[in-house]
């Protein structure tokens, strides 16, 4: 029987139709799509995803401070858990003393106001930072502001030398004053050398004599009681007033009556039709921590004009009757 051998082809021999599959082959694979060597570029995000993201965020509560809880029940608590508290201004006082007895700390010291005030007025306007002397009825320090007096009287000089003024004299202390050379608390001045004077307004700024500050005029020993005894100062920080008024081993109603002369004459720089000028005002001592006080009783009240001439034509009313009867 015969049997058929496969021989596998060898390098050289010829198989038909290979070409054509080749060729076939060949336009399938130059058919096919090119190959992209580069990312796509990234389509624009829509304006509507971002506005929701940004409502999301907006719809996310902040989470609420607890509020502030206004007397604590135990002895020891946090103090940011509770209103600050406020007291009275006897109590207050009072306090103070207190403390300077338990932390045997220096009988004498001084008593401090910090006074915090609202500067607006009408739309855009506001007070200006002011510079001011109050005659305080109680004096605490034996130590006297040094006033120098402006005048070209020989007579007036005199008086002035006589009721304890630092430096006298006329124009021949403008040099000395623009180079430094004197310095004193307060400047008064009469009127007659007031043209000569202005080469020291930059100078003497808030200082330079003035009628508004009772520091012009022609009653010499007036104006250097004033300003020798007076209390001076000023706005700090565009709206606070620091400045002590009192010694704390003084009676608590000459430490009150100090407080309530410099409170309303700060109050006489703002219309009080404007409403309350004083917002806060804290009390302490050199050594103590401060107590916020309650402004009921401190602050000038507005006086209702209107009112006043309604009770006086009730007045004149009863009179005329009662006469009638009579």
């Amino acid at each position: 029987m015969g049997c058929r051998v496969m021989l596998a082809p060898h390098r050289g021999w010829f198989i038909p139709g290979l070409d054509r599959r080749l060729a076939a082959a060949s336009a399938v694979v130059s058919a096919a799509p090119p190959v992209r060597l580069y990312a796509a570029a990234a389509k624009p995000a829509n304006k509507s995803s971002k506005k929701t993201k940004q409502e999301e965020t907006k719809k996310k509560q902040v989470p609420r401070r607890r509020p502030l809880m206004t007397k604590p029940v135990d002895d020891v608590y946090l103090t940011w858990h509770y209103e600050r508290p406020s007291y009275e201004v006897e109590k207050a006082v009072g306090m103070l003393k207190k403390f300077q007895e338990l932390d045997f700390t220096y009988p004498k010291q001084f008593v401090y106001i910090n006074v915090f005030l609202d500067m607006a007025l009408q739309k855009k306007k506001k007070v200006e930072p002011f510079t001011s002397t109050v005659l305080i009825p109680h004096r605490f320090s034996d130590q006297t502001n040094k006033v120098l007096v402006f005048t070209e009287n020989e007579q007036e000089a005199e008086i002035a030398r006589e009721n304890g003024a630092a430096v006298v004299g006329g124009v021949e202390l403008i040099k000395w004053i623009l180079e430094d050379e004197i310095q004193v608390d307060s400047y008064v001045a009469v009127p007659e050398i007031m043209p000569k004077l202005i080469p020291l307004r930059g100078k003497l700024k808030r200082k330079y004599p003035n009628t508004k500050r009772n520091s012009l005029g022609h009653d010499i020993p007036k104006m250097l009681q004033f300003y020798r005894d007076g209390l001076e100062y000023a706005v700090q920080d565009e709206c606070v007033i620091k400045t002590r008024i009192a010694r704390l081993d003084m009676p608590t109603e000459q430490i009150i009556a100090n407080l309530k002369t410099v409170i309303n004459d700060i109050c006489t720089f703002k219309p009080l039709t404007y409403g309350p000028f004083v917002q806060r005002l804290v009390i302490r001592s050199s050594t103590s921590e401060g107590l916020l006080l309650h402004l009921d009783g401190l602050l000038p009240q507005v006086e209702k004009v209107e009112e006043k001439e309604e009770d006086a034509e009730g007045d004149e009313e009863k009179r005329v009757l009662e006469s009638a009867s009579t």
